[in-house]
């Protein structure tokens, strides 16, 4: 079974992604050099950190497996290891991409992840 890990990006910026055939990253990502991803029990809290109250969002689905060498675990937030992507995100390795919900509390409805 694919190991699978997680972007949550602005549904403009991904659409454009699909348009050109290629994600660069958000903002962030490009700030700080890699593509940030996490696994399916870090999400949430990625999600509440760093998106909370934010709407029109997308959570993509990735094989990390078709990612190669650029994708890096690497340790973050609490001594985790968050997988970051050193590369363009290519199209070939997304399985899904979902909306991701704001409920009234300001935090997100995830689909079933199977965590």
């Amino acid at each position: 079974m694919a190991e699978i890990i997680y972007k949550i990006v602005p549904e403009a910026l991904w659409r454009a992604a699909e348009k050109s055939g290629r994600f660069d990253g958000a903002p962030v990502d490009l700030q700080d050099g890699f593509i940030h991803f996490s696994t399916a029990t870090q999400v949430g809290e990625t999600a509440a950190r760093h998106f909370a109250g934010k709407a029109g969002l997308l959570l993509v689905a990735v094989d990390a497996g078709r990612l190669g060498t650029a994708l890096k675990f690497e340790t973050s937030r609490g001594g985790a290891l968050f997988p970051h992507l050193y590369a363009p995100l290519d199209p070939a390795a997304i399985l899904w991409a979902a909306p991701l919900p704001l409920r009234a509390d300001g935090g997100h409805d995830f689909p079933d992840l199977g965590n």
